[in-house]
């Protein structure tokens, strides 16, 4: 008769203790849960994100009601997508490309009314490929280049809808290709307070109870590290950093490795992945089972007596015994008395070996014993210096990662703030010949009025030079053209005659400061008659000598005494101008500041290159000063000289002008 064997087991799973923690925001893994009941897996809700509105609304309300201004919009998660739909009761255009990030955000628009082909939904690929399929930044704008191109968003305005902060790589990488990029925030992302309960079961769960973590977001993984610090003691932080631990994407693994999590698996976006992920997390628990449970007493006690009576299995058929001989009882009794002796020997022998090898075995279970306690203390003592230095070594982690912590903070900043500046250095250098040359119209426009309002020629080709030599400094076609019509404008000017007008208006400065001191025609000084006595000739001699009467000699000297009596005591004088005689001494007054009127309006008419003005002013100021003053008067004559100076220094002039250079410069603004 067979034996059945004992021992013979097959394995089964207890999934019901083993539970998943799920730190997903509140509310948002219903689905996910559903198909870890359905597999027999227990959940505890521990959520450590709140995700909550964002304090004003009104640039994301401003950005969907203007989304005709955009060629495309990106949602960053499915959060940006609900949140924006609530906020918007437009209905969302059927030619507007979206651009989502993973399935979870295309199940969201989805919810929202806009799905494929209705509306052009754009993401990274899924299906056959999808356990390589990359659901986030990188993955989405590969695929915007492929269905949209890249390139062809240049000079067209991009929307990205997103929580607050987040990554700059995809608006960085749209910018670059040429598009101009909106950002605002949907929602705002907060630490949250998990429930007292749930902190209880996260304690009952660290004290030994399988269980494993879902961490969908760097910083869910930093808050669950912030909130095990305030809430769990220093061997509860060590399990939970020994505590297995899923992730959907390599970048939250690779933040949770860096604060001391060391037991990760990815499983790749969206739900179905992430539940086959943890599923395959659940511990396999052995437990034995009888291969037939279903044997009979009768087989058992069978089995017993074969193993009683025979040192090797049964067969598992027995053949028939042979028929029993006579029962005689002398033959038995004297068999018994001939191996009764023999077999007491034996015995004694068998107890005597029995007894010594005990001895000897004692003995050696005692040797053993003792090496094995010495042993056991020694590892007892490696051990606690072992624990010593892991605890420092986990407290200088710990310490590392910190540090490391506030520099990757500084170290995103600095990059925040180098990608401004080279986007800055980015649009000056695009725009640096814009600027090179309204910089120079800016010289030539103020060159060419200072041109025409002083005449200084010199001035004007000092700021030509200026412009061409800033000129030189760049290649394009358009600084080119501009030069040449500058070269054109400095060779007008060096060919045009200089005129002197500083120095024409000294001389009229001159003049007006001697205007004071000029004498009028009615106050030129007379000189006083002084009478001269004749000087009486012998009139003997004068008329021995010419033979003249002497009576005739006399007659002659005495008229010729009462002659020049007379004309030393009258004066007379030729006056062309009656009315200058006229003139009283305050009327002299008006007299000389009209003429410096006069002269300052010519110095102004010089100065501005008005050359009617100048020589109405100036013919004004000499014929006042033929009429009215004493043109014997050295102070007069000198006056009249610079007034004819100035006139003769002042000839007409034609100056050149700049209109070429103008033009060349507003004829390459106009086309830009």
């Amino acid at each position: 008769m067979a034996a059945d064997i004992p021992g013979n087991t097959s394995p089964s799973v207890d999934k019901a203790a083993f539970t998943v923690v799920i730190t997903r925001p509140a509310g948002q893994s219903n689905e996910l849960i559903a198909r870890l009941a359905a597999a027999g897996i227990a959940t505890l809700d521990f959520p450590l994100i709140d995700i909550a509105p964002v304090t004003d609304e009104a640039p994301l309300r401003a950005a969907l009601a203007s989304l005709e201004r955009y060629a495309l919009v990106v949602f960053v998660s499915p959060n940006a997508v609900d949140h924006a739909f609530a906020r918007s009761d437009a209905i969302w255009p059927h030619a507007l490309p979206i651009g989502v990030v993973g399935p979870g955000s295309v199940q969201a628009l989805a919810r929202h009314g806009v799905a494929a082909p209705a509306y052009n939904v754009i993401s990274p690929p899924s299906g056959a490929d999808e356990d390589t399929a990359r659901f986030d930044s990188e993955g989405l704008f590969a695929a915007i280049d492929s269905a949209l191109d890249a390139t062809s968003l240049e000079g067209k305005r991009v929307l990205i809808v997103r929580g607050d902060g987040g990554r700059e790589w995809l608006a960085d990488r749209l910018r670059e290709a040429g598009a101009e990029v909106d950002t605002v925030a949907a929602y705002r992302r907060l630490v949250p307070e998990p429930s007292i309960g749930g902190w209880a079961r996260v304690h009952e769960l660290l004290a030994g109870v399988p269980h494993v973590w879902l961490l969908t977001s760097s910083e869910g993984v930093r808050n669950l590290h912030e909130l095990a610090q305030d809430h769990l003691t220093a061997d509860e932080i060590a399990q939970l950093k020994r505590a297995a631990l899923v992730t959907p994407h390599p970048r939250i693994a690779q933040t949770a490795r860096a604060l001391g999590f060391d037991s990760i698996t990815v499983s790749g976006a969206g739900d179905e992945r992430i539940a086959r992920a943890l599923i395959a997390a659940v511990p396999t628990v052995v437990q034995p089972v009888p291969s037939n449970p279903a044997h009979s007493p009768a087989k058992s006690r069978m089995t017993e007596t074969n193993a009683s009576t025979n040192a090797s299995p049964q067969p598992a058929a027995t053949t028939a015994l042979p028929p029993n001989q006579p029962f005689t009882p002398y033959e038995a009794q004297k068999r018994h008395s001939a191996s009764g002796p023999l077999l007491w020997f034996v015995v004694v022998i068998i107890a005597c070996a029995a007894g010594v090898g005990g001895y000897a075995l004692n003995r050696k279970v005692e040797r053993t014993e003792q090496q094995l306690l010495q042993r056991q203390q020694a590892n007892d003592t490696q051990t606690n210096e072992l624990r010593i230095k892991t605890e420092q070594a986990l407290a200088t982690v710990h310490q590392s990662d910190s540090q490391v912590a506030q520099l990757e903070g500084k170290l995103a900043d600095a990059q925040a703030g180098q990608q401004a500046l080279q986007q800055q250095y980015a649009d000056l250098a695009r725009n640096r010949d814009d600027w090179t040359l309204a910089e120079v119209g800016q010289m030539l426009s103020a060159a060419s009025q200072q041109l025409q309002l002083t005449g200084n020629t010199q001035l004007a080709l000092f700021a030509l030079q200026s412009a061409d030599t800033r000129l030189a400094a760049s290649d394009s076609p358009q600084a080119v053209t501009v030069r040449k019509a500058i070269a054109q404008d400095i060779d007008k000017l060096k060919a045009a005659p200089s005129t002197d007008l500083t120095g024409l208006a000294i001389k009229l400065d001159n003049a007006i400061d001697q205007v004071d001191s000029l004498p009028l025609s009615g106050e030129a000084p007379i000189a006083h008659a002084t009478p001269q006595a004749a000087t009486w000739a012998d009139t003997a001699k004068v008329a021995a000598a010419t033979g003249e009467p002497r009576w005739k000699v006399w007659w002659r000297e005495v008229t010729t005494g009462i002659g020049q009596q007379l004309t030393s005591l009258v004066q007379v004088r030729r006056i062309d101008n009656a009315d200058a005689m006229l003139v009283t001494p305050d009327e002299g007054y008006f007299v000389r500041e009209n003429l410096k009127l006069r002269l300052l309006s010519a110095r102004l008419a010089l100065l501005s290159r008005n050359e009617t003005t100048l020589k109405s002013d100036l013919q004004a100021a000499e014929n006042a000063l033929t009429r009215y003053f004493d043109n014997s008067s050295k102070k007069t004559q000198t006056v009249t000289d610079l007034v004819k100076q100035v006139e003769a220094g002042s000839a007409a002039v034609e100056l050149p002008n700049l209109n070429t250079s103008l033009q060349a410069v507003n004829q390459y603004r106009s086309r830009g």
